[in-house]
């Protein structure tokens, strides 16, 4: 497997590779849903790239940013035993010599969910997102449904600049109770951990959207929104206080909530794929 940990380097490595590349851009803290992912990659395409850069560009708490998990020898490991060809370590410098002067902005759907109540976040995504595209050119991108919004927003930045890449949407990938994996889950305190499967339950509920926030604070989370919007219900929550605060996001397609006469299982199987 390659490392390369510089710009330089990848170009000259890139320039001989003509088979199909498979590219999952991610933060680090690599877990089975970033692996499902990887795994998707390397069994469509003849080389995989994998990068690992926490964006500070995305992340509105400088808090948020300075918990970030650091796990980069397990995440080497985990692309090692996947079979991914290529692991990409780019700098701060070296992604944003400009110093982040030029960006890629979205004027509709980024100023909601998630835009909401985290300015600037998708700011930071989608200009990361270009530069990442640019450089290691792949045929596929793929992205997790957890993200929904932000698969979206990837989805539709490369369709209007005429970009040559195919975004693949990719299942969220859940624990045994229903939580939806994520590098967060990993700063939850056990009280909260026991208490996350609740959020992606309530989602799942035939209930008004007004009617799920109501019951998700009743059980003790801070929300910011569950909204449905088209074919799907979206919601972000936080459990847990100062630097123990955890923000979770989710969603579910419309079809897969429950009737008000079912109850809604521990672990459903969703029909979240495109």
């Amino acid at each position: 497997m390659n490392i390369v940990r510089t710009i330089e380097d990848w170009r000259a490595l890139r320039a001989g590779l003509t088979d199909s590349i498979g590219f999952v851009p991610t933060m680090g803290a690599l877990h089975e849903g970033h692996g499902s992912l990887l795994a998707r990659s390397v069994a469509e395409n003849e080389h995989t790239v994998l990068s690992i850069y926490v964006n500070p560009t995305q992340f509105n708490n400088p808090e948020d940013l300075d918990s970030y998990p650091d796990t980069l020898d397990a995440d080497l490991a985990m692309a090692a035993g996947l079979g991914v060809d290529t692991v990409l370590l780019p700098t701060f410098d070296a992604l944003y010599a400009d110093d982040y002067r030029y960006q890629v902005r979205e004027q509709r759907e980024a100023n909601a969910l998630c835009g909401t109540h985290r300015p600037g976040h998708f700011d930071g995504v989608l200009t990361v997102v270009m530069k990442l595209l640019n450089l290691v050119a792949p045929d596929r991108a793929y992205f997790g449904e957890k993200d929904y919004q932000q698969y979206e927003l990837v989805r539709d930045m490369c369709t209007a600049f005429f970009m040559p890449v195919t975004i693949v949407p990719c299942r969220t990938v859940r624990e045994s109770d229903g939580l939806a994996l994520s590098s967060r889950n990993l700063r939850l305190t056990s009280v909260d951990r026991a208490l996350a499967p609740s959020f992606p339950r309530a989602l799942r509920r035939a209930a008004s959207d007004r009617e799920v926030i109501a019951e998700l604070i009743d059980l003790g989370f801070v929300v910011d929104y569950v909204e449905t919007r088209g074919d799907r219900r979206y919601g972000a929550a936080s459990l847990g206080e100062g630097p123990n605060e955890v923000r979770l996001i989710d969603n579910v397609a419309v079809a897969c909530i429950q009737p008000r006469n079912q109850p809604v299982p521990a672990t459903p199987e969703l029909a979240e794929a495109s």
